[in-house]
């Protein structure tokens, strides 16, 4: 067991790196990543280049769920953690994340 100080010095290394993002103001309740969405978004973009899939539209269901993206490693990837990713890739003017009739999507440019 670490001390609370140990622990507060171990989560804000974590915040630092961009692998960790407090929940609430109090800093009671926190989301650890191992990537950080723009490293998802990395790799979803990379496999969008590589199957010469850019001006596609495609739903988070697809990228998360689909047999397309079977062996990839943002296969079943949470929902909000590929929002994130995919507004990484909006930030990059990579994607834009559209609104459906059955829930969100996005286009890759």
């Amino acid at each position: 067991k670490l001390p609370l100080e140990s622990i507060q010095v171990v989560l804000e290394e974590l915040r630092k790196n961009g692998n960790l993002e407090w929940l609430d103001k109090n800093k009671t309740s926190f989301l650890i990543m191992w990537r950080r969405p723009e490293e998802w978004g990395k790799l979803i973009y990379q496999w969008v280049v590589k199957n010469g899939l850019t001006n596609s539209v495609f739903t988070l269901y697809e990228l998360t769920s689909g047999d397309d993206t079977e062996n990839e490693e943002f296969h079943g990837l949470d929902e909000a953690m590929m929002l994130r990713a995919l507004q990484a890739l909006q930030q990059e003017h990579k994607a834009e994340i559209i609104t459906l009739d059955d829930g969100r999507g996005v286009k890759f440019f």
